[in-house]
């Protein structure tokens, strides 16, 4: 059986240099009792934060960047 190779988790910087900067990440995040949609972009960093998640895709579509659901 082969061995489990173990890996450092990825810093935000190591992260966006893997040829992701253009995507933007969409989250659900519940915002003082009320769903919203918080964006960010490959490296982590805060973008906006959206009502809905059709918003959040045309507004970041927009702005060109690709934007990807996460939970």
């Amino acid at each position: 059986m082969p061995a489990l190779l173990k890996s450092k988790p990825l810093s935000p910087q190591e992260f966006s240099e893997l040829g992701c900067p253009d995507t933007a990440y969409v989250k659900r995040i519940d915002a003082e009792g009320i769903e919203a949609y918080a964006a960010h972009a490959a490296d982590g960093s805060y973008l906006m934060l959206f009502a809905d998640r059709d918003a959040a895709f045309a507004e970041l579509r927009r702005h060109d960047l690709d934007p990807v659901s996460i939970q």
